[in-house]
């Protein structure tokens, strides 16, 4: 794609999906030479809702890595089938480092939901490197009886056929959360999917739907806040930002033990130079002070430096793409 092309996409997708830019550079000319890289605007794809738990991390780290890169970074929000939408126009894009995708644990079930997937996650991209690893919470709508996760275990054992799951669609952190929670708790209740997180928390909090299973990024704020009633988190120790919440393994469910992972992609004809470029500005975006307290705030923590590289998150990629496989056998999205 040449630089007015990249532009003239750019612009595009602005008008329909409101890019946020950091710095305030104006747009300069693109060269194709790795050796320049960067000279323009880069374009950060996430496959979920603006305000979701992936985009909050994404605008995170964006401001820092513009920096050390010394050009604006748009993030895009392009919605669709559990993320793949996305990360097939990524897969797509020119491998030049100027179209980059950030994605979470469903890069790596994607497989399996979508047997006609239209791209390889670990073919059709080279990684870039792993940003962090987010805790899951267990909540629900603040008036639901039980006041513990062996009491709502219990209670979802015994009104099977009329509780309520929430999550954000087939794909999502939170469907694949709910899968592990349902399979913990022996049950299979009725699942409520939506277009998001956003109208999911939202229908949860109103008591319009009873439970669900949620990135920490997404419920810290409504759980101290009081807005939904919080149960436990999936993590193996507790959660600084979530002192009263123990362990799922702690109440009673060692089943459960499920972090959302995030990464950085690019298509896999991208200069290795360019990757390292990128690499670079990632590794100071992970350990700028105001990320580390942003994330910390949400219950999670940028990933040690060197989880934040190609390797470790290749090396993730397929692992939990053979993990995944097992536990989702027989669910589609299609």
């Amino acid at each position: 794609m040449t630089t007015s092309g990249r532009k003239s996409r750019l612009l595009r997708l602005g008008a329909a999906l409101t890019p946020l830019c950091f710095m305030a550079a104006a747009c300069s000319g693109g060269g194709g030479d790795p050796a320049d890289f960067p000279d323009d605007n880069i374009e950060v794809i996430v496959p979920f809702s603006a305000g979701g738990p992936t985009d909050t991390v994404t605008r995170m780290i964006a401001e820092p890595m513009a920096e050390e890169l010394g050009v604006q970074v748009v993030v895009q929000n392009i919605e669709g089938a559990g993320g793949t939408v996305a990360a097939g126009e990524a897969a797509q894009a020119d491998a030049d480092g100027y179209t980059v995708l950030m994605h979470h644990i469903g890069m790596s079930t994607a497989p399996t939901l979508y047997p006609d997937l239209d791209f390889n996650p670990v073919e059709d991209f080279k990684t870039i490197g792993l940003v962090t690893e987010v805790p899951m919470t267990v909540i629900a709508r603040k008036d639901l009886e039980p006041t513990t996760l062996e009491e709502l275990t219990t209670y979802v054992t015994d009104n099977e056929d009329s509780v309520t799951l929430a999550h954000a669609g087939i794909g999502s952190a939170s469907h694949l959360c709910g899968v592990l929670l349902q399979q913990a708790m022996g049950v299979e209740v009725q699942e409520v999917p939506y277009d998001g997180t956003g109208p999911a928390i939202a229908d949860l909090v109103g008591g319009q739907v009873d439970f669900m299973c949620d990135q920490t990024t997404n419920t810290t704020t409504q759980i101290t806040s009081g807005a939904v009633k919080g149960y436990a988190v999936t993590t193996t120790e507790p959660v600084e930002s979530l002192p009263d919440l123990p362990t799922a393994a702690e109440a009673g469910l060692d089943e459960l033990e499920v972090t959302v992972w995030h990464g950085l992609y690019v298509p896999s004809d991208t200069p290795d130079e360019v990757v390292e470029k990128l690499n670079s500005a990632l590794q100071v975006a992970l350990k700028d002070q105001g990320v580390i307290d942003q994330m910390g705030d949400l219950g999670t923590a940028p990933v040690a430096e060197d989880q934040a590289t190609p390797d470790a998150l290749t090396q993730k990629l397929e692992s939990e793409i053979d993990a995944w496989s097992g536990v989702l056998s027989g669910i589609t999205a299609e």
